[in-house]
């Protein structure tokens, strides 16, 4: 084996880029909630950037390595240290034998990620993905690795550029993008308003099935039911109570609250590292201009 858990955290998991292709038959994705720092911490260990990781909530997991290996943080900081050293995020970093990393404190953000140099058991595939709806790391828990026989790995600056990049991405005060849904004209013009004007904050009751938005209470003009439609990671659904839900990786696959819009996608790992406490505000964009974002930044990870 080649790292094993020896205290368990709040709701760590495995995830990788997510299972796609079975929202049919109600199965959701189940990727990471911050898609961005789950790629950069795969690129810097020289990975291909869909490689399975460990998705970190505090307080998060202890681990304990049973092998010489590469391994990097990103995301957010939770404060990591090794044997009680404090180490650095996105960057390379050698364990061994006997190792232990903890986290001492949610400084930044509410995500982290931890990647190993080389590849997770394929036995725990299921339907093409390593992605867990339920199944969280828990004490005792083993994790055998095919770690890279590979001495070193060098942070160039074409891998500095895309941590400076994310970086920048993720921890600013922009707004919030969206492109309004199919309900958007429901709502009463005063609401419209006070969503486009007010600023919001995540419930500390949110999860990874979705961020519950304190904020202004918004009403349809005239009261109308919906017929169940797919959704996805990003849906803004109004609740009857006049409250925003925003749909995250654990999503469900059909819902029939009314549609108010989609956040772009490249807003997504930004929301999803907001503490509650933060507040943010939402605008309108269009697809041509999500499209166009989503390209620019995945362009990072080519080389």
């Amino acid at each position: 084996m080649s790292v094993k858990i020896i205290k368990k955290g709040l709701s760590d998991r495995i995830v990788d880029q997510g299972r796609f292709g079975f929202q049919d038959l109600g199965i959701q994705p189940s990727g990471p909630m911050d898609f961005l720092s789950a790629q950069l911490a795969n690129l810097i260990l020289g990975n291909d950037i869909t490689e399975p990781i460990f998705e970190l909530h505090f307080p998060a997991s202890v681990f304990e390595f049973e092998e010489p290996m590469y391994i990097c943080i990103s995301g957010a900081n939770f404060v990591p240290v090794i044997n009680e050293k404090s180490v650095a995020l996105n960057t390379s970093i050698q364990v061994y034998p006997k190792d232990q990393l903890s986290f001492l404190q949610p400084l930044e953000g509410r995500s982290c990620y931890l990647a190993f140099k080389g590849r997770l058991d394929e036995n725990k595939k299921w339907l093409n993905s390593y992605a867990s709806f339920k199944t969280t790391l828990n004490k005792g828990d083993h994790f055998a690795i095919d770690t890279a026989a590979e001495n070193n790995i060098s942070i160039d600056a074409l891998k500095q550029n895309v941590i400076q990049q994310v970086q920048k991405n993720l921890f600013n005060e922009d707004e919030i993008r969206f492109i309004p849904g199919p309900a958007w004209n429901d709502l009463d013009p005063a609401s419209i308003q006070l969503l486009m004007q007010e600023a919001f904050t995540i419930d500390s009751k949110s999860n990874r099935m979705g961020f519950l938005l304190n904020g202004p209470s918004l009403q349809l003009a005239a009261t109308k039911q919906y017929l169940s439609s797919a959704v996805t990671m990003g849906t803004l659904q109004l609740l009857p109570n006049g409250q925003i839900i925003v749909l995250m990786a654990d999503h469900q696959t059909i819902g029939g609250y009314a549609n108010l819009g989609q956040i772009i996608l490249v807003d997504l790992p930004r929301l999803a590292q907001l503490n509650n406490h933060r507040p943010f505000k939402l605008s309108i964009t269009n697809v041509q201009t999500a499209h166009a974002l989503y390209r620019s930044i995945q362009s990072w990870f080519i080389h």
